[in-house]
């Protein structure tokens, strides 16, 4: 057993995490470990260093059993605020492994201890941190089937109620300590949460403070969520005129930010919306800007979305030949990426062109959907 080398190995391990090399990092950390050192406090803070270099590394289950060493030597040496510490970063470790009952009771006891030692700064990190376990929770139980923001069940919706109670009660801890970069990201998640529940107007409301306050410190890419956020809000409120006008400012924030994947996206959102009102000249224009996007990165899921959307709008537009040719590629690339319900959809597409030439002055998104509307199980 060497304290001072355990020490110098440990300090090498941090820099190297710091720098972004997390690999390089948790091989000096585990040699410190095979060194030794009689120091409880040294040796609980590599245990919480290599917890979180094998979370930045996705290797959850190495994480989780430092956090938890980590977790036995604070209580050994009673120190409080450090059982606080290693029970978030366990809360976080479970929560990514969809351990979700495990990680808020690790939440919980973070935050207590955090109340009782009068931390504030733990405070506001426990209830983040649970407002995204009842986030995430939510999210994975509402996650089979399409569901529209809104449409949950009970059990999803009380999830996502419970997120907006501890981000709300981060918010309020977080003004009062006048962290506006903390309120920035608690009003994003407020905003994406009630979107969820269907609390549309609250969703705007709070994305539009975190746009605000993304602008003060010039986070672009916060400035970029915010805006693509509110067009998805105003959707849900007939607001299409509104939510073309954010989808711009995302498709104008992703070209700055040199981001195409994003790019794509907001292209999609702007075909989605122009149909939306009717203007099918401009919705192709931006479905075939997302369709050479998704082409040049290889998205065959992209691909296929743009060709959907393609053949609806040019069938909108009496221009059956084009849109015969992209429902058709839509169809070949829903059989190449293996999902049988979009395949079926393309059939009922084409078969839509085909059989009912009287129903091309209307959307065939709108057909497609009255007629699954009548009973026919395709997924």
């Amino acid at each position: 057993m060497d304290s001072s080398t355990c020490l110098e190995l440990a300090l090498e391990g941090e820099r190297l995490c710091k720098a972004g090399d997390c690999r390089a990092g948790v091989a000096f950390f585990e040699a410190a470990i095979q060194t030794g050192t009689d120091d409880l406090r040294t040796l609980s803070a590599i245990y919480s260093q290599l917890g979180n270099a094998y979370f930045y590394l996705g290797e959850y289950d190495k994480a989780m059993d430092y956090h938890k060493l980590d977790l036995t030597v604070a209580r050994t040496m009673g120190d409080r605020l450090g059982v606080a510490k290693a029970s978030g970063n366990l809360g976080n470790t479970l929560k990514v492994m969809g351990k979700f009952k495990e990680a808020i009771c690790c939440c919980e006891r973070h935050l207590s201890i955090s109340q009782e030692l009068e931390d504030k700064v733990g405070e506001g990190r426990a209830l983040y941190n649970l407002g995204n376990v009842y986030h995430a929770q939510g999210k994975h139980l509402g996650r089979i089937g399409p569901q529209e923001p809104g449409g949950f069940s009970d059990e999803v919706k009380h999830c996502l109620q419970k997120a907006v109670e501890y981000y709300a009660a981060n918010l309020r801890l977080m003004e009062e300590l006048n962290d506006r970069s903390a309120q920035g990201r608690a009003c994003g998640n407020l905003g994406n949460t009630h979107y969820l529940l269907g609390n549309f107007t609250q969703a705007i409301s709070y994305h539009s403070e975190r746009l605000a306050i993304a602008k003060e410190f010039g986070d672009k890419a916060a400035e970029r969520r915010a805006h693509s956020n509110l067009g998805n809000a105003h959707i849900f409120l007939g607001k299409f005129e509104t939510a073309a006008d954010h989808y711009k400012k995302t498709l104008h924030l992703a070209q700055e930010l040199g981001d195409r994947a994003v790019e794509a996206q907001a292209c999609y959102s702007l075909g989605n919306t122009y149909t939306l009102l009717r203007d099918f000249a401009m919705a192709i224009q931006y479905h075939l800007r997302h369709l050479a996007i998704a082409e040049e990165l290889k998205d065959k899921v992209g691909e296929g979305r743009a060709c959907w959307s393609l053949g609806n709008a040019y069938s909108a537009t009496n221009n059956n030949e084009k849109a015969l040719h992209y429902a058709t590629r839509h169809l070949e690339i829903s059989k190449e990426v293996g999902y049988t319900w979009l395949t079926v959809l393309a059939h009922l597409f084409l078969s839509f062109l085909f059989t009912k030439p009287n129903y091309c002055n209307q959307p065939t998104f709108e057909y497609i959907n009255n007629f699954l509307k009548t009973g026919t199980t395709v997924f």
